[in-house]
């Protein structure tokens, strides 16, 4: 499932979802790289 997320002010990242944070962040897959940040709300 595809999910967005911002990793800074200005700057978000769309890719396949990878498993939910403790802390209320979200992990993401692009490519071969994981990045993690706060989920946008659809």
């Amino acid at each position: 499932m595809l999910q967005v997320i911002m990793i800074g002010r200005h700057v978000s990242v769309q890719g396949d979802f990878v498993r939910r944070l403790a802390d209320g962040r979200i992990a993401v897959r692009v490519g071969c790289r994981i990045w993690s940040g706060h989920p946008i709300a659809a």
